[in-house]
């Protein structure tokens, strides 16, 4: 005899609270930027952010406290960095210890708009050993970004980019 498949009502439908809001990740970066109202304004231009404008609360000196915004299907939130929070700004610390990376589905079109709009390039755009298009930024707010996309590359050709990046590990320097 079969059995009748009990279908699951969406939480919208039935009322049910998720605990985790439907549009977000399992992880997602939260960054602490002097100036966040302008890094919103150069994440727009320079990576094609959309912010959530129901998302931002603001002190009444234009501080940001939170907001949110979204590049591709992927949601970063943002404020200002206060005095008394652990945050740092990485251009007060002189560096950052993450790396937000973005995939898109052309990189090189992505990069010349962030470049074009004042990235500084870590690492130049270039075919990996890996198999990716990629290279490393950092963003005037002094946080450290990578993009790539996944190309086809004959296995000669990953060799050799991969002979080169080993080349360069053995002398202290990376590719």
């Amino acid at each position: 005899m079969a059995r009748k498949s009990k279908k699951r009502k969406s939480s919208a439908k039935s009322g049910r609270f998720e605990p985790v809001p439907k549009e977000f990740h399992t992880v997602t970066p939260y960054l602490a930027i002097k100036g966040a109202a302008q890094a919103m304004e150069w994440y727009s231009k320079a990576l094609g952010a959309k912010e959530s404008k129901s998302e931002r609360q603001a002190t009444p000196d234009g501080q940001i406290i939170h907001a949110r915004f979204k590049i591709g299907d992927s949601i970063i939130m943002m404020s200002d960095v206060f005095p008394g929070t652990a945050h740092k700004d990485p251009l007060e610390l002189g560096a950052t210890s993450v790396t937000l990376h973005i995939y898109a589905k052309n990189v090189d079109s992505l990069w010349k708009q962030a470049v074009e709009a004042g990235a500084k390039i870590d690492m130049p755009l270039d075919n990996t050993f890996w198999g990716e298009r990629y290279g490393q930024f950092t963003d005037p707010f002094g946080h450290s970004w990578s993009a790539s996309m996944r190309i086809q590359m004959s296995p000669q050709e990953m060799e050799q980019k991969r002979q080169e990046a080993m080349k360069m590990f053995d002398q202290g320097q990376h590719p």
